[in-house]
């Protein structure tokens, strides 16, 4: 099984250095991960260190709050793929879905959708702060405005991904979008047990210790 081609291979802590995001596109090549995920600061720099391999950029926009107004986040992903990010996993405005207000989730999410084109969005809906029912309409809002993927946690929530909240979204999605799952996946048991849920795609910044664990 291939599961460094599961793995956005991440760092998105706030006091990442240079180097840390060099040494973690020279993890990313030497295991052949899917992705590096970096903040949109440091998608000029993963994208010169990972030129001619196959390891994709991704970013995150409007992270790790979602509470940023959508024409921010618009020109977050715009400028992203500007400096060649190649995917997007954005946070949605989750103020406005506790609010109700489902129009300004959708219309957001495919405004982004509308700049990412053909390259990859993953709607990021912070299960940890939704209800079941929240879980759901975040899900399908998410289908309905064309994304690819959706995404369980950032990672600097009160929680992450829970195998509970992978089924939740499954049922919602209904095969229209992928899942992805974040927050708090640090070994191979864990990750395996993702993906024999339905995940495709797992961030981690543990990738390297997943991967060695396989091989042993």
């Amino acid at each position: 099984m291939e599961i460094n081609k599961y793995i956005d291979h991440t760092i998105l802590k706030a006091t990442a250095t240079e180097k840390d995001i060099v040494d973690l596109c020279a993890e990313a090549k030497e295991y052949n991960f899917f992705s590096v995920c970096v903040n949109s600061a440091f998608v000029r720099l993963a994208k010169e260190q990972l030129k001619g391999s196959d390891v994709k950029v991704c970013t995150v926009v409007g992270f790790p709050l979602g509470a940023m107004s959508t024409e921010a986040k618009v020109f977050e992903t715009r400028q992203a793929l500007k400096d060649g990010a190649e995917e997007v996993d954005m946070v949605i405005n989750l103020g406005a879905l506790k609010s109700r207000n489902f129009k300004i989730v959708e219309e957001e999410i495919a405004a982004i959708k509308r700049e990412t084109g053909d390259k990859i969005l993953k709607v990021i809906i912070e299960t940890c702060y939704l209800t079941p029912q929240e879980i759901v309409v975040a899900s399908e809002i998410a289908v309905k405005s064309k994304a690819d993927f959706v995404k369980t946690s950032t990672g600097f929530g009160n929680d992450g991904a829970r195998l509970e909240n992978i089924e939740l979204m499954k049922n919602a999605v209904n095969g229209k979008a992928k899942l992805k799952a974040s927050g708090g996946i640090k070994n191979l048991d864990t990750a395996l047990s993702f993906i024999e849920a339905g995940v495709e795609r797992i961030g981690t910044s543990s990738g390297v210790s997943i991967v060695k664990e396989l091989n042993k």
